[in-house]
């Protein structure tokens, strides 16, 4: 079955996917369990060395937390293929190690879960907006909005707010409430309960051993630069000029995940400590494949070497690109006729 994808850009695609896909789909347990090793045991070592250099210079620790971030970053890719099944074959390996880090990236597990699950079946879907991804409007629907809903919108995608500091508050205070992520049934909000008890747990256990100050001068800069990396990836991954989407009616799921996900060709050590995420439209195509398989599957398949990729260098004009054009296909800006040619940056 053919896509009923209209936008012009995007090239039909087939079911032969899911025939390519089969053979990535299975975890490998020595791969996970070293994956777990070479994340959370360097994650609390650096851990462990902020803390200490905070007796030499709290420059020395801000620098430790640039590491430090990255194998949180690690973690979450950890947490994300358990939030899919497909980190470990058993669900039960899945929910220990999927709070267990949740825990450490202020994040509840289930509710997350619940979430994501979400973002993954109506991504570029224009009908079905609103759960699980970066508020984004028509042109039309902007254009039909009062000042001052223009202005709230034009704040929420100010590069200062939805980076710098949006993700920090999302993860440290925002996390912690049951409509602020999508937590619906019990389980979805016991896991937020629980996740905030054992945050509250490591608090008083931390501000009476090393201190509370301590604690947060280490904390913070390792949840804000990772939240704000990791904001970024997931920005970047669905927002782009030439991404797809479509009204519910002509909508594809296999055309959603291909050309409504980018591909993100990071430089290999920012690919090793993003898990690989930059392979985003194998991943919607298919999020049973463990990260650790995505490029894999990626080199030994043409389909998925047909999408063109992001670099750090033109992934930049996401930047600049804020409304859905309904007539041309497209994201622009919010003066549409400046995006192409002012920000040529081939």
């Amino acid at each position: 079955m053919e896509s009923t994808a209209s936008a012009s850009h995007v090239p039909p695609i087939d079911d032969s996917w899911k025939k390519i896909v089969t053979p990535y789909q299975n975890s490998d347990l020595r791969m996970s369990l070293l994956q777990a090793l070479t994340s959370i045991a360097p994650y609390f070592i650096l851990w462990y060395l902020m803390y200490r250099s905070l007796e030499v210079s709290y420059w020395l620790t801000l620098l430790l937390a640039v590491p430090t971030a990255g194998f949180a970053m690690r973690m979450f890719i950890i947490f994300h293929d358990a939030g899919h099944g497909s980190f470990f074959k058993s669900k039960r390996a899945n929910a220990i190690i999927g709070q267990f880090t949740g825990v450490l990236l202020f994040t509840p597990y289930y509710a997350w879960r619940h979430s994501h699950a979400i973002h993954h079946a109506t991504a570029g879907d224009l009908d079905r907006r609103g759960t699980g991804d970066i508020w984004t409007l028509t042109v039309e629907e902007y254009n039909k909005l009062s000042f001052w809903k223009r202005m709230a919108y034009r704040m929420y995608r100010n590069p200062f707010v939805i980076f710098v500091i949006g993700p920090t508050i999302d993860f440290v205070v925002l996390q912690r409430f049951y409509p602020m992520n999508a937590a619906t049934d019990p389980r979805e909000k016991a896991s937020v309960r629980h996740t905030n008890i054992a945050l509250l747990i490591i608090l008083i256990v931390m501000s009476l051993t090393i201190g509370f100050k301590e604690y947060v001068m280490v904390q913070l800069p390792i949840i804000a630069i990772a939240s704000s990396v990791g904001v970024w990836l997931f920005y970047v991954q669905h927002q782009y000029e030439n991404v797809y989407w479509e009204r519910h009616e002509n909508w594809d799921f296999a055309t959603a995940a291909l050309y409504g996900s980018s591909y993100y060709k990071l430089p290999r050590i920012l690919q090793w400590f993003s898990g690989n995420i930059g392979f985003h439209h194998i991943h919607h195509l298919s999020p049973r494949i463990p990260n650790y398989s995505l490029e894999q599957c990626h080199n030994e398949n043409e389909l998925f070497q047909k999408v063109e990729p992001l670099t750090i260098r033109t992934s930049l004009k996401s930047l600049h690109v804020r409304l859905w054009d309904e007539d041309h296909h497209k994201l622009v800006g919010y003066h549409p006729h400046h995006v192409p040619d002012d920000l040529d940056l081939d």
